[in-house]
């Protein structure tokens, strides 16, 4: 039987699907959502639905936007010739407040997890390609977790655009191994960046 009356619980229940948050946080979010006045109540209700209907993939590279392009695709001012393939719009937020990085983004929208039944053909892969012509890239910067999926979707794309000719690197290892980019420090992305080798 639950500590809690089923209304809460099953508020609780909603906040624990966010990643990274447990019991305790949950049970404070649900608990702070109480103490709002209806008005504030209505209001994040209303944001949060406003941001998941007009959040989408940008079309050029799959980062979030609420435009048909993101600003780092609309904006000329990118080199691109050089393409990040990140797993996801965290990573090119991390990337973005280093301001060392001035070429484009290719986001995947996750990594090949075979236990998550996620494979090639649920990730935004096939268009890098296509994408790396028609931007004339001449090098391509694999940035996955280094994590035993971020390592597979790496040697995936690898061996996907090795016969385009053009240039392959990964990240180097100043973000430790098991470690989600989002989370690295402004100096061990950027070390990361400048290590960069050969894929």
């Amino acid at each position: 039987m639950s500590e809690f009356i089923a209304p809460l619980e099953m508020m609780i229940e909603a906040f624990r699907r966010l990643p990274g948050v447990g019991r305790k946080s949950a049970e404070r979010m649900a608990f702070g959502i109480l103490d709002m006045t209806e008005g504030e109540t209505e209001n994040f209700l209303a944001a949060v639905s406003s941001a998941k209907k007009s959040i989408r993939p940008c079309s050029e590279c799959g980062n979030i936007t609420a435009e048909e392009l993101c600003p780092i695709c609309a904006n000329p001012e990118r080199d691109r010739k050089i393409i990040c393939v990140v797993e996801d719009s965290k990573a090119v937020i991390s990337f973005e407040k280093i301001k060392e990085f001035g070429g484009v983004y290719h986001v995947l929208g996750g990594v090949i997890s075979p236990r998550s039944g996620k494979g090639p053909d649920s990730l935004n892969l096939f268009s890098l390609s296509e994408r790396i012509k028609k931007c004339g890239a001449e090098e391509v910067m694999i940035a996955t977790n280094a994590t035993v999926e971020g390592e597979t979707t790496a040697m995936y794309i690898s061996r996907l655009i090795k016969p385009t000719g053009v240039r392959i690197t990964r990240l180097a290892y100043g973000i430790p191994v098991g470690a989600d980019i989002e989370y690295a420090d402004k100096l061990t992305l950027l070390r990361a960046i400048e290590g960069r080798r050969e894929f």
